[in-house]
């Protein structure tokens, strides 16, 4: 893995209603990415009862597999004072403090939400204060952008790396080389993890996240071209520190 780096780092503050890119960030041993769904959006249809008390499926909740124009939602979140900003292209901006304007935020997501899906009812996190993240096990998805222009060609376009809601993207790779490090260590930064799984995906990423509008099956084209629906790999955190946009990637022995 000579001269793979560190390219970008993702959160996604709410789940299913935004990125945001960050030029560095602290992670956590057992932990996932801070700030990194800490919040969702509950339906009717969920069968959840309030605030869950820790890891629930995402089937619970507002998401982008159910209604792909929520790929097109951008965020800035301040951890200090808890202000959440959302940006979308059918919708005036949204700017809020949580978990106080948390119904505010409701109501700015239901226009996008379909009215023949279970309705929205309200922001939740987790009483144990862990993630909503779509696995219960606290991972870090790490993408590789070789993949994605390997990807992109076969489908005649280029592709966003947000369509994909990962929070690491390395370069520097060759395509599908994340796969390789399944069962390894790696280091970025002062951060080490343990690659563990693929990461098999959904009909989410098929929405382009600047219009959130359907472009591409990207589904159809990791079938025909390789036989699987994954990409990306999930790892976990074995040794807290902080990383940054840059930073090289080491695979250790």
């Amino acid at each position: 893995m000579t001269g793979a780096r560190l390219t970008h780092i993702v959160r996604h503050p709410v789940k299913s209603a935004g990125y945001e890119e960050l030029e560095r960030a602290a992670l956590t041993e057992g932990r996932p990415l801070a700030s990194d769904r800490i919040w969702a959006v509950r339906t009717a249809g969920g069968k959840l009862d309030g605030a869950p008390e820790g890891w629930v499926t995402k089937l619970a909740f507002v998401r982008g597999a159910a209604e792909g124009s929520l790929q097109a939602i951008r965020a800035r979140f301040d951890e200090a004072t808890g202000t959440l900003a959302l940006t979308h292209p059918k919708r005036p901006d949204f700017t809020g403090t949580l978990p106080g304007d948390g119904p505010a935020l409701v109501e700015w997501l239901r226009p996008l939400w379909p009215a023949t899906r279970p309705a929205a009812i309200d922001l939740v996190t987790r009483q144990d204060g862990g993630a909503l993240t779509d696995r219960p096990e606290p991972y870090v998805a790490i993408l590789n952008h070789a993949t994605l222009r390997a990807l992109g060609t076969a489908m005649g376009r280029d592709l966003s790396i947000h369509r994909w809601r990962g929070n690491l993207w390395l370069d520097g790779l060759q395509p599908w080389a994340e796969f390789d490090l399944i069962d390894r260590e790696i280091a970025i930064g002062e951060a080490r993890l343990r690659v563990e799984r693929r990461i098999t995906r959904c009909v989410a990423t098929t929405f382009d996240p600047e219009t959130g509008l359907p472009a591409g099956d990207t589904l159809a084209a990791l079938e025909q071209g390789w036989g699987h629906k994954d990409f990306g790999v999930y790892a976990r955190v074995t040794r807290s520190g902080v990383i940054a946009t840059g930073d090289p990637v080491t695979v250790l022995p």
